[in-house]
């Protein structure tokens, strides 16, 4: 498995962060749109967050069903050469899918859903730049497993490992990780002290706001502030985009250290807040 070009720059991006934090300090980037493939059922779909396997069995609530295979949009954004997307697989039928856009952009993008030890490097194999682990480094109670991320981390190295903090909110200016599709909620708080914590442990971190994805319904500014006054190491939020102005208000609440994924506001997912163009377009400012 061939490293990262972009391993050093995140480790050094780590020190330097913890660094310039202790005194008080931040250094300045600039916030980038991060594309996204979120598979069900072998399908590319934008879902409402939370609404997957929900406990009165009903369906998911469905904001698009594309007619394109996943490999188009990975083709369109390596063709734009939008980097860190992330492909998520959202339960069972979705690897050969999920397969043919990494296959489609070696390198360019991370992959997620039912990621373990024991399959991670076959992920990295077939194409993809990164793993991105949640549940599985949670006990069936939701409490975090130290041995379990330690197990991930020997399969494929931390410079490999995305660490999905995707939370809900635990009440005012609080969150709490939450697995197992976004419905139980886990022992592990994000805030400071956790990101401290698993830094050194992964390449990055993507926090999805489960409360607001897949709404159009604006991002969770408090969210977004708490994780871009962190800044120690690249990281992607997303949930509630409605717009490009939401790319801009993201920079401007994490001073460019946190990323955007806009979903279902996006024209490609047949939304009518933001156009795919304009996104492309805020990247090469």
């Amino acid at each position: 498995m061939p490293a990262n070009p972009e391993d050093c720059k995140t480790r050094k991006q780590v020190r330097v962060g913890r660094a310039l934090r202790r005194r008080g300090l931040h250094f300045r980037t600039m916030t980038r749109f991060r594309p996204c493939i979120d598979l069900h059922e072998g399908k590319v779909k934008q879902i409402v967050g939370g609404t997957l396997d929900a406990a009165d069995g009903a369906a998911p609530r469905e904001n698009f069903v594309s007619a394109l295979p996943a490999a188009d949009y990975a083709e369109l954004y390596r063709k734009d050469d939008l980097r860190g997307g992330h492909v998520i697989m959202l339960g069972p039928g979705n690897d050969s899918a999920a397969r043919d856009a990494l296959g489609a952009w070696p390198g360019g993008m991370q992959v997620g859903g039912g990621i373990t030890p024991e399959n991670a490097a076959t992920w990295l194999d077939a194409g993809a730049s990164h793993v991105i682990v949640t549940s599985w480094i949670f006990d069936a109670d939701g409490r975090f497993s130290e041995e379990k991320l330690a197990a991930l981390i020997a399969a494929v190295g931390s410079e490999r490992l995305v660490l999905d903090l995707s939370c809900r909110a635990d009440g005012p200016g609080r969150w709490r990780v939450a697995m197992n599709r976004w419905r139980t909620l886990t022992d592990l708080a994000v805030d400071h002290t956790t990101l401290d914590r698993l830094a050194n442990r992964c390449a990055e971190f993507l926090i999805h706001a489960a409360d607001v994805e897949g709404k159009c319904g604006g991002i969770d500014e408090a969210l977004v502030a708490l994780l871009g006054k962190w800044n120690g190491c690249p990281m992607t939020y997303a949930g509630g985009a409605r717009s490009l102005d939401d790319l801009r208000e993201v920079e401007r609440l994490s001073g460019g250290c946190v990323d955007l994924t806009i979903g279902s506001a996006l024209d490609i997912f047949g939304g009518h807040g933001a156009t795919y163009a304009e996104c492309v377009a805020f990247n090469r400012r």
